[in-house]
């Protein structure tokens, strides 16, 4: 059998990610509304750029039909948006639909779940809010840590006590980071999930797993429970976070239905209104220096594009938070510095 060394990494997304705090914020932390108002605004001050710098631009939306067909292709764009809002919801709705016998197997795989957890953490029932039931396995996988830690404290063997310390130190300052992040979270905001993409459990379960079977002939029985226990809340945590991210997935499906829908029916006004009612000509002064026929066809792109602001801001958090989980378990998909 071959032995892997592997660097540890860095236990918050951030620090693993390569991203700058500014990038990581518009991509996970701020809120989606936020983050559609930046695009949006960026979008507005393009074309009010281009309008400005670029020559005939303002004669151009005088005397031809961009935006009439500019609009149109607006119009169209928002239907689909909707159409695909539609088809999300049908999504969603149909991991919730089947027959009674189904969902009595999720329920008894629920229960079953929830009786594990309640024997790793030392209860008689696990917490019900996710961010509790989170916090009370990454405790228990800090105190099975520091049990490990105590049983091996004084052994002969060097090499033993410094992966065990190394091990030790990892879970338990992680895990302290994750419960204070935890407290107070809560559920269908960004903070629980947030939070315990911060706790690097695959590492920690690898890290674990190879120290058990390189050492596991000099750890005395205490220590060799310890560890275990370890492994058991590590290897628990691991399907606890994919349930809640999925369920957390579902909530941001949902929301996002809820917004596009609201934001649809202004947007298709707008671009209805631009392509029956506006005429250029009748906008001959300016705006700060600007035309303002420039600044009238850019506020109404932006206002019409709202549907797909809203849809690029959801879809990139998703999409962030699913790149960083696409493993379940002890496997390191990034990138390294270490030898096999």
């Amino acid at each position: 059998m071959t032995d892997g060394s592997t660097e540890t990494p860095d236990d918050t997304v951030g620090g693993r990610a390569e991203r700058s705090r500014a990038t990581l914020w518009l991509l996970l932390d701020a809120d989606r509304r936020v983050v559609a108002g930046v695009v949006l605004s960026l979008v507005f001050l393009g074309l009010v750029a281009a309008g400005t710098l670029l020559p005939g631009a303002a004669g151009a939306l005088r005397g031809g039909d961009s935006v009439d067909a500019l609009f149109q292709a607006l119009l169209t764009a928002t239907i689909t948006g909707v159409t695909l809002v539609l088809t999300l919801n049908q999504l969603v709705l149909s991991q919730e639909l089947g027959a009674v016998g189904d969902q009595r197997d999720r329920m008894d795989g629920a229960m079953e779940f929830r009786e594990d957890a309640a024997a790793v953490v030392g209860e008689p029932v696990a917490p019900a809010e996710p961010a509790a039931f989170l916090s009370a396995l990454v405790e228990a996988a800090s105190e099975r840590a520091t049990a490990l830690g105590e049983a091996v404290d004084g052994a002969v063997d060097e090499e033993v006590v410094r992966a065990t310390d190394e091990l030790t130190e990892a879970v338990v300052g992680n895990a302290a980071r994750t419960t204070a992040e935890l407290d107070g979270a809560r559920f269908g905001a960004f903070e629980v999930i947030g939070a315990v993409l911060d706790f690097n459990y695959s590492w920690k379960l690898f890290a674990a797993r190879r120290l058990r079977e390189r050492h596991g002939e000099a750890l005395n029985e205490t220590a060799t429970a310890a560890l275990d226990e370890l492994i058991g809340a590590l290897r628990l945590f691991g399907p606890a976070r994919e349930h809640f991210k999925t369920l957390y997935f579902q909530w941001e499906l949902i929301d996002l239905s809820r917004r596009m829908l609201a934001s649809a029916v202004p947007a298709l006004l707008v671009a209805v209104g631009m392509v029956a009612f506006f005429d250029a000509e009748r906008y001959a002064g300016s705006v700060l220096g600007v035309e303002a026929a420039v600044v009238w066809v850019a506020a109404a792109v932006a206002a019409s594009l709202v549907p797909f602001a809203l849809l690029l801001a959801y879809i990139l958090r998703i999409a962030t938070v699913t790149g960083r989980t696409l493993s379940i378990g002890p496997f390191i998909l990034r990138e390294t510095d270490g030898e096999t």
